[in-house]
């Protein structure tokens, strides 16, 4: 494929242009949970979360 022998790619933009447009990648801002709109599987996931810190935290 000449990648082993240093031969550069056609297609100048392959190497610089991201696989995610910047528009669709997230901040990294978690969305407020609201305890009054949770169902069982998020009280159940919930729990299960603090069971597994509690675990993590004594390890």
């Amino acid at each position: 494929m000449g990648r082993s022998r240093g031969q550069k790619t056609r297609d100048k933009n392959k190497s610089s242009l991201p696989q995610v447009p910047k528009q669709w990648k997230s901040d990294g801002v978690d969305v407020e949970y609201s305890r009054e709109f949770a169902d069982h599987e998020d009280l159940e996931a919930e729990a299960r979360a603090a069971a597994a810190g509690i675990r993590q935290k004594n390890e």
